[in-house]
């Protein structure tokens, strides 16, 4: 059984226009498919796009108008075989603070509803337009999802609720939604992520000092890992015809302490 062929396809990325979403973007691109990068940063995200020759779509992911004008666009460029969730933003509080005094419920809410509502919201969206697709192959695939969790929804630290339960709510969900597509011939699996190089972290010598710390607590190899590596794996989850329904940890063996 061949891999899933991405030549002539579209496919979505949500988060494109940098880390980890740029990263899957071009090796999406590399595979053969046209790349719809959804995100909020115009400038970044249109540079990728048409160094790609692909398209940008400004996106709010938790928006249903903005996540079916990005699948439609896909769908406009060729059949729609792939989505990666990959947009996400982190916040860190503890539930109360040090005076007691309870964590704002309105930034939990904004974290969970970008993560998590968000991925689901794309995924919903992509997968009605897969669905009508033809299929590939002789089993009926027609698509694959790889959303984004974070090591964080096994091994969230202190201060991480609101992003850990966001990001185990991913997790969560990835068995029940591979299960509901399961009779569109639709695959969707997740990657949970350790500590990633990613633009989070700044430039510069001491931003490059702080890093180097990080990644002494990594299992092996004792780095931050790169948007390329976990980009490897987003790959092998779309193009692999049994890989469903899984949660991969790609973290360099990490166990995240409590801080």
């Amino acid at each position: 059984m061949p891999r899933m062929n991405l030549e002539g396809s579209s496919s979505v990325v949500t988060g494109g226009a940098s880390g980890i979403g740029e990263a899957c973007a071009r090796q999406l691109a590399a595979a053969g498919s046209r790349v719809v990068v959804a995100d909020l940063n115009e400038e970044r995200g249109q540079e990728v796009a048409s160094e790609l020759g692909g398209l940008f779509v400004k996106c709010d992911v938790s928006s249903s108008e903005d996540a079916q004008t990005a699948a439609s666009a896909a769908a406009e460029m060729g059949p729609l075989r792939a989505l990666v969730n990959s947009a996400g933003i982190g916040w860190a509080a503890r539930t109360i603070d040090r005076a007691n005094t309870p964590m704002d419920l309105s930034a939990f809410e904004r974290v969970v509803k970008i993560n998590l509502i968000g991925s689901f919201n794309m995924l919903s969206q992509c997968a009605s337009l897969m669905a009508q697709t033809e299929a590939v192959d002789g089993d009926g695939s027609k698509g694959a999802v790889v959303n984004m969790a974070s090591a964080a929804a096994f091994d969230g630290q202190i201060g991480q609720a609101a992003y850990s339960a966001s990001k185990g709510g991913v997790v969560g969900m990835t068995l029940p939604i591979a299960r509901d597509l399961s009779a569109a011939g639709i695959r969707v699996n997740t990657i949970a992520p350790g500590l990633i190089d990613t633009p989070i972290y700044g430039e510069g010598e001491q931003s490059d000092q702080f890093k180097a710390h990080l990644g002494q607590s990594v299992l092996f190899p004792k780095r931050l890992g790169h948007g390329e590596e976990l980009a490897f794996m987003v790959m092998e989850c779309i193009t692999n015809p049994y890989m469903n329904g899984e949660t991969i940890r790609v973290d360099g063996g990490i166990r995240m302490p409590p801080k």
